[in-house]
């Protein structure tokens, strides 16, 4: 059934979606028309964001403001940024987008109840097969109350004008018109244990492995990098677990008493224990491989376990990008140099390999080098994202104000 023309609930829309619901919306949607366990929800589609960003325009540029910035001017990206998402998020929503808000809320959650939400922000380029925006817009978790919907969804809109997502765009120059958020609001789930999982090794690259790690409690603090999961490494034929390790988990993210989440210690007793069995571990690596055999590609993915069904769910799946672009890149093939009104012949150039799927190639200095210039960029991005993450985790425990949690 659908909903309007602002708002698709999962089971209507997929990948192909992705300019009216964005990578992470098209993403669950895909996955739950593959029969694969996610929590419900629907999402609010670009065309209320465009209606929103409408209005603002009236009164002064947004997108050109963005499109002048240069890329190496951080004091005007963070000026910029600072007015942009002040403007945003004092502005009211559009009253056919609020009703139509307040409407689906009222389906997902059951009247009379306060059953907590995710809202997620679902940018149109965000986990595509060439780029990666994860951690760069904003996601408040443990949302109770429609009242609350209104600022929340603002607030994703706005976090599209973060420092780091602005920078990001500007650096790879993608076209502002072309940009766009939506956000998803699903049913939260009460993790005993989340984590994410790899189709193919994030460290080697070898695709016949899965690898699964995770932590107790809610997935944020294995995302946001504020503990050391636990990590597994499984063959994806014989299912043989060929590391385990378990580390210390000396903290765990729960619901905090007045929405979003906190950060509370591990009891003694568990802080050296597997957050996970090795049934649960053969169920991950199975639901893993069919996510992959689904899309087609290795994929990282995010899971958790309801901590009262024992329920496995999947929070997203993105495709893997750093080995896929390691692939994708062009090996460049020695070259001759002929020297200028002839003499004695020619020399070959000799640039030193670079790496690919483990191996060095000789002639690809240049392909060495740019693969250089993108990792710095990308560890120049995710410092500002955990920066900005730091920020929202600071933010969780203040009362009315669920943290924005990015990923």
């Amino acid at each position: 059934m659908g909903a309007g023309a602002h708002i698709a609930w999962f089971d209507e829309i997929g990948l192909g979606d992705r300019e009216q619901v964005g990578g992470k919306g098209g993403s669950l949607g895909e996955l739950t028309r593959a029969g694969i366990a996610v929590p419900p929800g629907y999402v609010v589609k670009t065309s209320a964001f465009e209606r929103f960003l409408e209005s603002l325009e009236r009164e002064a540029p947004v997108r050109a403001a963005v499109a002048a910035l240069k890329a190496d001017d951080l004091e005007s990206i963070t000026a910029c940024s600072r007015a942009l998402r002040r403007r945003m998020e004092g502005a009211e929503l559009p009253g056919e987008v609020l009703e139509e808000l307040t409407a689906a809320q009222a389906r997902l959650v059951r009247a009379g109840t306060e059953q907590p939400v995710a809202v997620r922000s679902s940018a149109t380029c965000e986990d595509a097969l060439d780029a990666s925006f994860a951690g760069l817009q904003d996601t408040y978790l443990w949302v109770r109350g429609a009242a609350q919907m209104p600022e929340r969804v603002r607030s994703c809109w706005a976090s599209l004008y973060s420092v780091p997502s602005i920078s990001y765009r500007r650096k790879h120059v993608f076209p502002e018109e072309h940009v766009a958020m939506a956000v998803v609001v699903q049913i939260m789930v009460d993790a005993g244990t989340a984590g994410v999982m790899f189709t193919r090794s994030p460290t080697t690259g070898d695709r016949s492995v899965v690898t699964i790690e995770g932590a107790w409690g809610l997935g944020s603090a294995v995302v946001g990098g504020e503990v050391t999961p636990d990590r597994w490494v499984l063959g994806k034929i014989t299912g043989e677990i060929s590391v385990r390790e378990i580390s210390d988990k000396l903290i765990q993210h729960v619901p905090a008493a007045n929405g979003g989440v906190e950060a509370v210690a591990v009891s003694e007793e568990r802080r050296r224990v597997a957050c996970l069995s090795d049934t649960q571990l053969e169920q991950l690596s199975t639901i893993a491989r069919q996510v992959e055999r689904h899309y087609g590609r290795a994929q990282d993915i995010e899971w958790a376990i309801d901590r009262h069904s024992g329920a496995i769910l999947l929070l997203q799946s993105r495709p893997e990008t750093v080995w896929s672009a390691r692939d994708a890149a062009p090996i460049a093939k020695p070259q001759q140099e002929h020297r200028a009104g002839g003499g004695s012949g020619h020399r070959r150039r000799d640039s030193r390999a670079g790496w690919r799927g483990g191996r060095i190639r000789s002639g690809a200095g240049a392909d060495c080098a740019r693969a250089g210039a993108w990792l710095r960029s990308l560890s120049s991005t995710l410092r500002s994202a955990m920066a900005i993450r730091a920020h929202g985790r600071r933010s969780a425990s203040t009362p009315r104000r669920p943290s924005p949690l990015p990923r």
